[in-house]
């Protein structure tokens, strides 16, 4: 027989017979590593671990411990589901399946009412039976021909059949039921122990929302039960935080796509966060030199043609809007060209420079039906934008006070873990980039100096760079342990040069200022939805919508002093609220609680006599008594302080 030679990860060689399966490799160098191993890499290619190996090839054997593993559970997983839904249902048909870092989904049509969320313990226990049943499942090539006939009452399997050029597909075979496509399964069904089906949503067939609705069902497997639950847990902690959950229960904010998807409508409440947000970084950037302006969300396609947008974005804009008279009008996708309108409306000195310009500008964006999520991705969305224009040798210095502010604003919201990343053009392929080297050269070593001088460790990414300069990125994590840029520092050399932006210097002479594009706190929408999700809807004092909260025991008797404290505290600028509703007031109590209102007061016969309150804090589970002086002054200097807990 034909010999190949197999190439180990720690760099060593061996021969084998030719068509040798990775469970044979692995049985030859332990009988522990043979009862260890699922499947195997060949070439880098995940294959499972009965499948022969017919040429020379680099062999990695995964065991049930490396990280490759929980993907072939999850293989076994969308494979066995399918054959439990094609049993039960035998007219189903199979979309689209996936399986990721995530888990795994899988897409579902039945003619008649699609799976619902309450159907999937039971379909757990249609998955356990196959699993007991233990039936073998069979690898093996069919002709193209003969699948397409075989799946030609299913429309989606049938499309992703006739897409696929290859004459033979791999196919895997549990007695009737077959589910074709190149993956690595478990040895056998029984193998899959530790799996959970965890929800149902709608999904357009191939993402398209001209497409039919399908029913996808999700689910994760691993291959041990330790890592199972602790999966379990984080899917539970996220659910507790999702912004969409908190906002729909605190009554934040609503989308509904009936009257626009991707479009959020404020509720007093979340209103109240947001212009406490606003009024915030509006006059944190005023105290810095901003000034503030309004621009229109509308600007001539023509300003957008010239900066570059319509050229790199066009597949994120809106479509132009033709006003019958040549005009073409185009809802901004960016607030940069309008900033450079104001730049360029008086002649400037390098005396005024540099020039701040800063507005929380209104900005759209087409972003397609099934990318939209919650506030983290709208068709509408309001910048903390700013721009400043200043002479080549203030980059460093104005960069150093953007960074400064950034980390303010940062320490106000608690917002501490943050990393830096300096994104660099690619010096090996600067076609796509502004063409000047000693820009490009001269800038980046600014930044970085920049950088260096402060002290902070940060990141440096090679051809990251925005195609009309370097930039810093801020990047964060969330409190669902996703990594995402909440902050940007980026010079632009280019968008001067293409609107002839000058100044007069100081001999006289026009020169080209540089512009410093930055965002502080992203846009409102996604900066509020990770603070929904930092805080868990239990926004400290500062930004409650409802800071105080006043039950007066009896209304009769106590609601005259409840309103007089209420009228006090209003007229300090706090937020407060009394619940006279001819409820318990216990109820009244777990309510304020259940809303995370910081303090809630309670006003009796006690209190309104000793002119004191009856507060208790969130969270906690036991009242105090307070001079109402000092309960006042103390909510004032929890607000002054940004709710610090140094304070």
């Amino acid at each position: 027989m034909a010999r190949i030679t197999l190439e180990f990860p720690d760099g060593s060689k061996r021969e084998f017979a030719q068509d040798v399966t990775p469970l044979s490799v692995a049985e030859s160098i332990s009988n522990s590593l043979k009862k260890q191993a699922v499947a195997a890499k060949v070439n880098g290619v995940l294959v499972d671990i009965n499948r022969p190996i017919v040429q020379d090839a680099q062999v990695e054997i995964v065991t049930k411990k490396d990280d490759a593993a929980p993907e072939v559970a999850r293989n076994t997983a969308v494979f066995l589901l399918s054959a439990a839904l094609k049993q039960k249902y035998p007219a189903i048909h199979f979309g689209e399946q996936a399986v990721n870092n995530d888990g795994f989904y899988l897409d579902t049509d039945k003619a008649e009412n699609q799976v619902s969320v309450d159907e999937l313990s039971a379909l757990m226990q249609d998955v356990n039976k196959l699993i007991k049943d233990n039936a073998p499942i069979e690898r093996q090539l069919m002709a193209k021909e003969d699948l397409v006939a075989r799946f030609s009452d299913d429309p989606y399997q049938t499309e992703i059949l006739k897409s696929i050029d290859s004459v033979q597909i791999p196919v895997y075979q549990m007695g009737e039921f077959i589910s074709f496509g190149e993956k690595a399964l478990l040895p056998k069904a029984s193998d899959l122990k530790y799996y959970q089906l965890l929800s149902v949503a709608g999904a357009y067939w191939q993402g398209k929302s001209s497409n039919p609705m399908l029913q996808r069902i999700y689910g994760t497997a691993f291959m041990n039960d330790e890592d199972l639950q602790a999966d379990l847990k984080r899917r539970a902690e996220i659910k507790e935080r999702d912004h969409r959950t908190i906002g729909r229960d605190l009554d934040l904010f609503f989308v509904d796509p009936k009257v626009g998807s991707g479009l959020a409508y404020w509720m007093p409440k979340g209103a109240t966060i947001r212009r406490t947000i606003e009024r915030y970084i509006t006059d944190k950037e005023i105290a810095a030199g901003y000034e503030h302006v309004y621009t229109p969300v509308l600007m001539n396609l023509d300003a957008y043609k010239t900066s570059g947008h319509w050229a790199h974005y066009r597949e994120d804009m809106f479509p132009p809007m033709d006003m019958g008279d040549g005009e073409m009008l185009e809802l901004r996708p960016m607030n940069c060209p309008s900033h450079i309108q104001i730049y360029k409306h008086h002649i400037r000195s390098y005396r005024e420079l540099p020039i701040r310009i800063a507005e929380l500008g209104m900005m759209h964006r087409y972003e397609k039906s099934g990318a939209l999520s919650g506030l983290q991705r709208v068709r509408e969305m309001t910048l903390n934008d700013g721009h400043t224009f200043v002479a080549l040798e203030q980059i460093e210095d104005e960069f150093k006070k953007v960074l400064q502010l950034m980390m303010d604003v940062y320490k106000d919201f608690n917002i501490d873990n943050y990393t830096f990343r300096l994104s660099y053009r690619d010096p090996a392929n600067t076609e796509k980039y502004f063409d000047d080297d000693e820009m490009w050269d001269r800038s980046q070593g600014m930044l970085k100096s920049a950088m260096d001088d402060l002290g902070l460790e940060y990141y440096e990414a090679e051809g990251e760079a925005a195609f009309y300069g370097p930039k810093l990125d801020v990047q964060t994590k969330t409190a669902l342990g996703n990594e995402e840029t909440l902050s940007t520092i980026q010079l632009d050399f280019m968008q001067p040069e293409k609107f002839q932006l000058t100044y007069v210097g100081e001999d006289g002479q026009e020169h080209r200022p540089v512009m410093i594009h930055r965002g502080v706190i992203s846009t409102m929408e996604r900066f509020i939805a990770y603070l929904i999700e930092m805080y868990k809807g239990a926004f400290p004092t500062w930004l409650s919508p409802v800071q105080v909260q006043i039950i007066p025991v009896n209304n009769e008797y106590h609601l005259d002093y409840a309103q007089e404290l209420q009228t006090r505290m209003r007229k300090l600028g706090l937020r407060v609220e009394i619940d006279a509703r001819n409820e318990k007031m216990n109820y009244k109590i777990r309510e304020a609680q259940t809303q995370k209102v910081p303090y809630t007061v309670v006003i009796g016969d006690q209190e309104v006599q000793d002119s004191t309150v009856s507060v208790r804090k969130y969270g906690e589970q036991d009242s105090s008594t307070e001079d109402v002086s000092m309960f006042v002054d103390s909510v004032v200097a929890d607000v002054k302080n940004y709710s610090r807990s140094e304070r």
